[in-house]
């Protein structure tokens, strides 16, 4: 690096705002920067040449060391830690949860480790506030993370302190280099005005630029999504009561406090392409405080958003899934007592009926039980097709077999639950062989017709109609029963949504919730017509290979 070059690193490392510390190969720390000292209240005169260890927990040590020499024999630029919690401890004995990134280089004097150290505490307090309210989850959404500065401020004091003053700015240059060179985060600074006057070789991996097409030519701005950034400015605007405008403003404003603060933004790559980044902003000040450019620190935390993404989708599935048991028992406790006490009163009278003669009245009690038996069958064979439908575990098997056979079947199996004088009438057109998931067709016709029966009234015929041309295979069924308003309509298909029609019938509102998922996932479409009091029209569709 050149001079100038030399002068801004110093600018930059002395205003950046994240605990940095660099150890040898022997785990003793030569450089730790201010931020980092106060982090852990140490001095600088207590922690230089102090081991490693000292900012470890007493309970981790007996790892530390297998870990220290493991990276040294596989150095890499990475997180420490991942998937673990790790901790530090304070000079008065006060641990805190913290995240660190590491990286590495050599010199002529050996071989050295670089360490980011990042105070997550109001992350870890944000997980277990987000675990409060769903204990069942092991793992909640961090809702930020602490921002990762860098800062080589020490490093000029350093140099202040010893005699081989042009010895030891060497040495600064050269650990200046490797922080700049092996950093993973993206570093920029920018003079007063918002040009950008450095921009690292991470930056250059991320964004797609080459440092010189950015240097001297652009600012930051031009890494934003517009919206986002004048989202920002009018947020910040209403914060601190004034108007700021939508461009290098915004990372001005940030920087106005003096305080670590991190933004969340999306950048734009070169070639369009997007990614979430943590940002840190900086004022870089002189003696005299007078601000003299901008330091911007940011992070790529798209592994981090996929993470807080999968949580979201954990725990809206839980709760989907705790709703689903809840209304089990609701739903269970109210439908299973009609079907249980016909069951109870059923067996009692069949026990009293001992005489030859009672035979037909035996028989009556006996069909009488087994449709109750039969609908209760029907309502846990729905909870359990929604529970496999909600965990994704419903896989089509699609087989080949005669339709008309199959469908005559199960039309037969209905037989003890039509009311006095229904009937359903079957016809097939086409031909008979079928190839699709026939234990599927199957929920889906007997869900069609029960529905058709149970709101239908005494004496009205339900027609049942299937058809295999060229163009698919084609299912219809058509009551006489009470219809469906338009507006319900609306919500026909969505889980316990039952009608307003038809309260006084027993059901749980899963019947056609579960036709409509076994038809999507067989790539069919099912459509309905239907009139208050002029019954109701099904059809399903389904694009399949002709036989």
């Amino acid at each position: 690096m050149d001079k100038g070059t030399e002068v801004t690193f110093d600018i930059l490392f002395s205003n950046a705002s994240m605990g940095i510390l660099v150890t040898n190969e022997q785990g003793i720390i030569v450089l730790a920067n201010p931020f980092l000292l106060s982090q852990f209240q140490y001095t600088a005169s207590e922690l230089l040449g102090a081991p490693l260890a000292k900012l470890i927990p007493s309970r981790f040590h007996h790892r530390h060391s297998s870990h220290v020499a493991n990276y040294h024999t596989h150095p890499k630029s990475r997180p420490m830690g991942l998937g673990m919690d790790l901790f530090a401890v304070k000079k008065n004995g006060d641990e805190f949860p913290v995240e660190v990134s590491l990286g590495n280089f050599e010199t002529q004097k050996g071989k050295f480790v670089i360490a980011y150290v990042s105070d997550i505490s109001l992350r870890k307090k944000a997980e277990e506030e987000l675990k409060h309210l769903n204990e069942e989850l092991e793992e909640k959404i961090a809702e930020r993370t602490s921002s990762l500065t860098s800062t080589v401020k020490q490093l000029a004091e350093l140099i202040t302190q010893t005699e081989a003053k042009d010895v030891e700015l060497r040495r600064v240059n050269i650990f200046l280099h490797n922080v700049w060179e092996h950093a993973g985060a993206i570093i920029f600074a920018t003079d007063p005005a918002g040009t950008i006057t450095l921009f690292n070789p991470s930056a250059e991996l991320h964004l797609g630029y080459k440092a010189n097409e950015i240097i001297q030519h652009t600012s930051p701005v031009i890494f934003h999504q517009e919206q986002q950034l004048k989202q920002t400015a009018r947020t910040l605007s209403a914060e601190a009561g004034l108007s700021i405008a939508p461009d290098f403003a915004v990372y001005q404003q940030i920087a106005q406090t003096n305080q670590p603060k991190e933004f969340e933004f999306t950048y734009v790559r070169k070639d369009h392409s997007t990614f979430p980044v943590s940002l840190n902003i900086t004022a870089m000040r002189n003696k005299e405080g007078c601000i003299e450019g901008y330091l911007g620190i940011a992070i790529d935390i798209t592994e981090r958003k996929k993470a807080e993404t999968d949580l979201r989708l954990a725990l809206h599935k839980e709760i989907e899934l705790s709703e689903l048991k809840s209304r089990f028992v609701s739903i269970a406790s109210h439908e299973f007592r009609t079907p249980l006490s016909t069951v109870l009163s059923s067996a009692y009278l069949i026990s009293k009926y001992t005489e030859s003669s009672d035979h037909a009245k035996r028989q009556k009690h006996v069909q009488r039980i087994i449709s109750s038996v039969n609908l209760l069958t029907d309502i846990l064979n729905d909870f359990l097709s929604v529970g496999k439908i909600e965990e994704g575990k419903i896989i089509v098997r699609p087989a080949s077999f005669q339709v008309k056979e199959h469908i005559q079947n199960i039309v037969s199996e209905l037989n003890g639950l039509m009311k006095k004088g229904q009937k359903i009438v079957y016809t097939h057109e086409g031909c008979t062989e079928l190839t699709m998931d026939a234990t599927m067709l199957k929920h889906i016709v007997l869900n069609l017709l029960s529905n058709a029966i149970k709101f239908s009234p005494e004496k009205t015929i339900i027609q049942l109609a299937s058809k295999q041309n060229q163009t698919g295979f084609c299912l219809t069924c058509r009551d006489e029963g009470l219809g469906i308003s338009e507006e319900d309509q609306q919500h026909l298909f969505e889980r316990f949504f039952r009608g307003s029609n038809v309260s006084n019938i027993q059901g749980t509102g899963l019947g056609l919730h579960i036709i409509s998922k076994y038809t999507e996932l067989m790539n069919g479409t099912i459509f309905c017509k239907s009139k208050l009091n002029e019954g109701t029209t099904f059809e399903i569709h389904f694009a399949i290979q002709p036989c």
